[in-house]
């Protein structure tokens, strides 16, 4: 009787802390995701700490934020006292570190940006999964990797979800929140009230392959290479039939070379071999030929498109 008194009062107890307004916020990752991440958490009022192994890349990191934040400031304050005191501000509420274990001890929420490899991340949420407080959540912010095959890693899948932002997240207001089936009420509420506290507009999804966006986003980004593989019109025509005709502010190819052909690669490549038998998913040959080339879009300098460098 004594051990389910005890289990009653630690689930009540992970519930009430849940159920307060997360307030220390670790962000693991310090590349244009997980510095974005932590910026905008800052800049509404949370404590966070960015980790990094790297202390070359947190110093970068440190930098680009502040660069960020004061253009912020001087966008909706000019350059007065004002201005200087929002900087002053959301620089307060910032700190780094190169220990993920150490950042975690006291964070009521965890938000994971680092490389797109399952086996890394399980690695690290399985550490921090024994330093965390017992009602600290866990969230990824994979774009492709299903939530759950990440969430095996711990022992806390009721407080295990996904909270994918958009690049750049300063300015991009979409949070897709992702719930595996074992996440509890409590953990989707507090992951959906912090979104909301970081002015986001968030959206509930289900631990679906590519969530809501790149789930339909990425089939149309291949469906329009088909198109061009079947020589039914050329990359040029097609973007511009899409800007033209159905309001894209991009098309199809210009996104993938944003994007960097070799991610849309590795995304589909981990959808099709989840899912072999779903046509939409298959690889395809130009992609295939053009990334093996080093032609991944606009940062290598050329990919359906060539660019300055």
């Amino acid at each position: 009787m004594a051990f389910f008194t005890h289990l009653t009062r630690r689930s009540l107890a992970q519930s009430a802390a849940m159920a307060n307004a997360i307030k220390n916020v670790t962000v693991i990752g310090s590349g244009l995701m997980g510095a974005g991440i932590a910026q905008v958490a800052a800049q509404t009022g949370h404590s966070v700490t960015m980790v990094d192994i790297d202390p070359v890349a947190v110093g970068k990191a440190e930098k680009r934020i502040g660069d960020s934040i004061s253009r912020v400031a001087k966008k909706k304050f000019g350059e007065g006292d004002e201005a200087a005191k929002f900087i002053s501000e959301a620089l307060s509420h910032l700190r780094t570190s190169t220990d993920a274990v150490a950042s975690v001890e006291s964070a009521d929420l965890v938000v994971e940006a680092i490389v797109e490899n399952l086996k890394t991340k399980k690695e690290l949420f399985s550490k921090l999964d024994n330093a965390a407080p017992a009602h600290t959540i866990f969230a990824s912010n994979t774009s492709s990797i299903p939530i759950a095959k990440i969430a095996e890693a711990t022992n806390r899948l009721d407080r295990f979800g996904g909270l994918h932002f958009f690049n750049p997240v300063p300015v991009m207001k979409l949070l897709e929140v992702v719930r595996i089936p074992e996440t509890s009420g409590d953990t989707f509420n507090a992951m959906t009230a912090w979104g909301k506290a970081m002015g986001k507009v968030t959206v509930e999804c289900k631990d679906t392959p590519g969530f809501i966006v790149n789930r339909l986003l990425v089939p149309f980004m291949f469906e329009a290479v088909r198109m061009v593989e079947r020589g039914e019109a050329s990359p040029r025509d097609v973007d511009t039939a899409m800007k033209l005709g159905a309001g894209h502010p991009m098309g199809p190819f210009e996104l993938m070379d944003y994007v960097g052909l070799d991610t849309g690669k590795f995304i589909i490549d981990g959808w099709h071999k989840d899912y072999p038998d779903v046509e939409i998913f298959s690889p395809s040959p130009l992609l295939e030929k053009l990334v093996s080339e080093g032609k991944l879009g606009v940062k290598s300098g050329e990919g359906f498109y060539k660019y300055k460098k």
